[in-house]
């Protein structure tokens, strides 16, 4: 048997391998050439990116606010509280009975019993009408049940459930929460988050065209280079490239400094708060960007930047052709 000669690939096949492989080099050469362009006109790279850095610093800094806000009003445990009302026939046994099976239920976190006589004692002290009250015949005031929901059952309308829920007990007289203030506290909530959207689109719009323009610029400095490219035969989307990678290296800079902002204005409220929260024994601290805040508002920021490029180019140098004789 004759041995199978050995095959040789087709010089178009080699070709495409060739390119394949110089395609990342390609991609870089041009990445560091816009780069060295930007660095070239210093004036108007610093003047972009400090307008971009401010765009982003403020929807990141709303975005700060609400996150801050949340913190707050997480520490506010007794703002949806239950006060449940027991008959006054209820004897100290059967209130304890109650207050057990109230444990058992999955939306609740903490239960706390006011006996009837602690409670008068309590009424004493506070009303200041403790020798007035001596001369009462029985205790008028029932003894009391504080039910703290857990945090999944804090908003609104879990909350309220879970009161008509307790008030099926057959022991409670009547139960309390401020649900009104509960409903405004979610309304100021949700009105926070609305605005910081909207402020934050119309920036991220102003970002896209802030850097669409710059390169707009860039494109009709370069008109006549470009033309001269595609008289010797480059493709759009081989001139379009380094306006592209401009536009992302836009973006990364005006991340970081926006990112880099925002720790420093961070730092400079956490001193100026603690001052205030000392005076009322708080513990609050600002709560600023995180790691990966930070890597998503960069990240962010370099999709803006392609995009606000990417219109730009796709619209500009479509329409520079050469010109013939």
């Amino acid at each position: 048997m004759s041995s199978p000669l050995p095959t040789m690939e087709s010089p178009k096949r080699q070709s495409f391998v060739r390119r394949l492989l110089s395609l990342p080099i390609r991609h870089a050469q041009q990445a560091v050439g816009s780069l060295g362009d930007l660095w070239r006109t210093p004036f108007t790279t610093i003047m972009t990116v400090l307008v971009l850095g401010i765009s982003l610093t403020l929807p990141a800094t709303l975005h700060l606010f609400v996150k801050n806000a949340q913190q707050v009003t997480s520490q506010w445990d007794s703002a949806s509280e239950i006060s449940l009302f027991l008959n006054l026939s209820v004897s100290d046994k059967s209130a304890k009975n109650v207050v057990q099976r109230i444990k058992l239920y999955p939306e609740v976190a903490k239960v706390k019993y006011i006996s009837a006589e602690q409670a008068l004692k309590e009424f004493k002290v506070l009303s200041g009408f403790g020798p007035a009250l001596e001369y009462l015949d029985k205790n008028p005031l029932p003894a009391t049940i504080l039910v703290t929901p857990t945090k999944r059952a804090s908003q609104a309308h879990a909350v309220g459930e879970l009161l008509i829920k307790l008030q099926k007990e057959r022991e409670v007289e009547q139960g309390k929460l401020d649900l009104e203030w509960l409903s405004r506290l979610a309304a100021i909530a949700e009105l926070i988050e609305d605005i910081v959207t909207s402020v934050a689109l119309l920036l991220c719009l102003s970002v896209v065209l802030i850097i669409g323009n710059t390169i707009r610029l860039a494109i009709i400095n370069q008109k006549e280079a470009i033309a001269v490219m595609k008289l010797v035969g480059a493709t759009d989307s081989f001139i379009q490239r380094p306006f592209l990678y401009s536009g992302m290296w836009y973006g990364i800079l005006g991340g970081l400094l926006a990112s880099i902002t925002i720790v420093l204005l961070s730092y400079y409220l956490s001193g100026a708060l603690s001052k205030l929260t000392d005076l009322y024994g708080s513990d609050f601290v600002i709560q600023g960007l995180t790691f990966d805040e930070s890597f998503i508002l960069i990240g962010f920021a370099i999709g803006l930047g392609l995009l606000g490029s990417y219109i730009s180019v796709r619209q500009h140098i479509r329409v520079i052709e050469p010109k013939t004789d």
